[in-house]
């Protein structure tokens, strides 16, 4: 996903990510290394990860409107659709149904 926005900050005269380990310091999303976890959980978390994704993206599309970057805002208004999506489906996917059958 980074790869084509990498491409646009170079040519911009940006320093981008250059490394593994530099990607690990930089990294916001934190590993769950529990053994088990219940599937509500598991599904509230990948969902609030991505309502975090999509902040940092639209934190990222503000820094390209500074930059007049059309481009590259465009490319990010797409994931965050995406993002978008991802984020209610989980929502959606945790909710407990009606029991009533109404």
């Amino acid at each position: 996903m980074t790869d084509p926005l990498a491409e646009r900050v170079r040519k911009l005269g940006e320093i981008t990510l250059r490394s593994i380990g530099e990607i690990g310091r930089n990294q916001r999303v934190r590993d769950n290394n529990a053994g088990y976890v219940e599937p509500s959980d598991m599904l509230a978390e990948l969902r609030d990860d991505n309502k975090a994704l999509a902040a940092s993206l639209r934190e990222a599309h503000g820094v390209c409107d500074d930059h007049n970057d059309v481009a590259s805002a465009s490319l990010i208004e797409v994931w965050i659709d995406e993002t978008e999506r991802r984020t209610w489906f989980l929502f959606e996917s945790g909710r407990k149904g009606d029991s009533s059958g109404h």
